[in-house]
C-alpha cells in the first residue's frame, strides 16, 4: 500500500500518463502563451493553443521518467538562470558527498527560484536533485500541482481544516520525509519558515522543526540522535536584486497600516513568474556543515539553523548600500564584505529611484536586514564569549 500516494512525487510509471494530460490541458497551455506572448496572447490564445498542444506531445513524446522529465525542463531552467542572473556562485559543497542524503533548510526569499538553485548547484555539481517541499496554497490550479510532482515536489496540506486534520496532514507529512531520507536515501528541500521572508529578516520557524520531528521513534533513539540522522544542511541563499522587491513593499506597507493584506487571485503563480524572469543580479547559494550535536529541543535546533544561515548569508553592495542609508553608520565594515564601487552605487540610486516613494524606505530595510541581522548575531556571540569568560 502506498501510505503517501495523495502528497509525494510522482513516480516513473506515472510520467507518461500525467503529461499527456497535461499537453491537452487548456489553462495550462493559456498559461504558457500568456507568459511568452502576453500582449497577443487574450486575442491569439484560442487559436494557438492547438499548436502550442502538437508542439508539446511531439517534443514530450518519448519522456516516460522523472529524470527524463527534469533534463526536458532544465534546458529552460538553465537558460532562466543564465538570462537573468549576471553571475551564480556556490560554495559549502566540500561538505556534501553522493553516499548520503541530506535534508536542505534554506532562507526562503523566492517561491519557486529557491528549491531551483538549490537543485542548480547541486545538479552542476555532480549531485542528485532533491525532493521538494510545496504547499498546496500555490497549487490552485490541478495542473500546477501535476507539474510540481512531475519536478519532484511533495505536497504540504496547509488547507487542511481544524485541529485533527492538521495534526494527521502534518504526521503524514513528517512520516514522508523521515522515509524518504532514510528509506529511499532521497534528499530533501524544505524551506525553514512557511512563508517567504518578505521582510528580509531570515529567522527559522520553530514549527518547521517541530514538525519534521513527529517521526522521531521514541521507544528506539532519543531526540538528538533522530535530529542527526537527518543529516540537515542549513543552505543561505542570496539574491543581489530581489525582482519582487516592491511587491514585498507593498504588501508590508499595507498590512503594517491596514491590519492585513487581501492577496488578489492567482497571486502567488503571477509572483513565481515575475520572480523566475525578473532580474537578480548575482546569486550566491552556500551549503553548511550538516548539523551534528547534542540537541535537545526543536529550538535548538530552529537556534542552530539560524546561525549557520545567517553566517554563511553573502552580502551584496546592495545590501551595503541599504544598510548605509538605513543606519547611516559604518559597522558594516567589521564584516566580510566588499566597498561598494562608484557604478555599484549609482545602480543603486536608480533602482531606488525607480520605487515609488510610499514604498521606498521598505525596500531599503529589505535590502539592508541581512547586515542588521549579521551585525546582531556578531555582537550576541560577542557577548556569550564574555560571558563565559566572566563565569569560568
Amino acid at each position: 500500500m502506498d501510505d503517501f500516494a495523495d502528497i509525494r512525487p510522482y513516480l516513473d510509471d506515472e510520467v507518461a500518463p500525467v503529461l499527456a494530460k497535461l499537453v491537452s490541458e487548456p489553462e495550462l497551455l493559456q498559461a504558457l502563451i500568456r507568459l511568452r506572448l502576453p500582449a497577443s496572447s487574450r486575442w491569439l490564445g484560442f487559436a494557438l493553443r492547438p499548436l502550442l498542444s502538437l508542439y508539446l506531445r511531439r517534443k514530450l513524446g518519448g519522456v516516460n521518467s522523472v529524470r527524463g522529465f527534469q533534463m526536458y525542463v532544465k534546458r529552460y531552467m538553465d537558460s532562466m538562470i543564465e538570462g537573468s542572473t549576471r553571475s551564480f556562485t556556490v560554495s559549502g559543497m566540500e561538505h556534501l558527498d553522493n553516499e548520503h542524503a541530506y535534508l536542505f533548510i534554506s532562507n526562503h526569499r523566492d517561491i519557486a527560484l529557491d528549491p531551483a538553485f538549490v537543485n542548480y548547484a547541486l545538479y552542476h555539481n555532480e549531485h542528485d536533485t532533491v525532493r521538494i517541499a510545496i504547499g498546496d496554497n500555490l497549487l490552485s490550479k490541478p495542473f500546477a500541482a501535476d507539474l510540481m510532482r512531475l519536478n519532484k515536489s511533495f505536497i504540504v496540506r496547509r488547507s487542511a481544516k481544524g485541529p485533527r486534520q492538521m495534526l494527521a496532514a502534518y504526521r503524514k507529512l513528517s512520516a514522508y520525509i523521515r522515509h524518504s531520507l532514510l528509506d529511499e536515501d532521497e534528499s530533501i528541500w524544505i524551506a525553514q519558515r512557511e512563508g517567504r521572508a518578505k521582510d528580509g529578516n531570515d529567522a527559522t520557524e520553530t514549527a518547521v522543526i517541530k514538525m519534521i520531528c513527529m517521526a522521531q521513534e521514541k521507544d528506539s533513539e532519543s531526540f538528538a540522535d533522530f535530529v542527526n540522522k537527518l543529516r540537515i544542511v542549513p543552505v543561505a541563499i542570496a539574491y543581489e536584486w530581489d525582482p519582487l522587491d516592491l511587491a514585498k513593499a507593498q504588501e508590508l506597507v499595507h498590512t503594517r497600516r491596514d491590519g492585513s493584506y487581501q492577496k488578489a487571485e492567482h497571486e502567488d503563480l503571477k509572483s513565481i513568474a515575475a520572480g523566475i524572469l525578473g532580474d537578480k543580479g548575482d546569486v550566491h547559494v552556500a551549503f553548511g556543515e550538516p548539523l551534528q550535536g547534542e540537541f535537545i529541543s526543536p529550538v535548538a535546533v530552529a537556534a542552530a539553523l539560524d546561525t549557520a544561515i545567517i553566517q554563511q548569508y553573502r552580502l551584496f553592495e546592495s545590501n551595503i548600500l541599504a544598510y548605509q542609508a538605513v543606519a547611516g553608520d559604518e559597522r558594516w565594515r567589521e564584516l566580510d564584505a566588499e566597498e561598494p564601487s562608484p557604478g555599484q552605487r549609482a545602480a543603486f540610486d536608480n533602482r531606488m529611484a525607480s520605487i515609488p516613494s510610499a514604498y521606498r524606505q521598505q525596500v531599503l530595510e529589505i535590502y539592508a536586514n541581512p547586515v542588521l541581522n549579521k551585525l546582531r548575531r556578531r555582537d550576541m556571540q560577542a557577548m556569550q564569549a564574555v560571558m563565559q569568560a566572566t563565569n569560568s
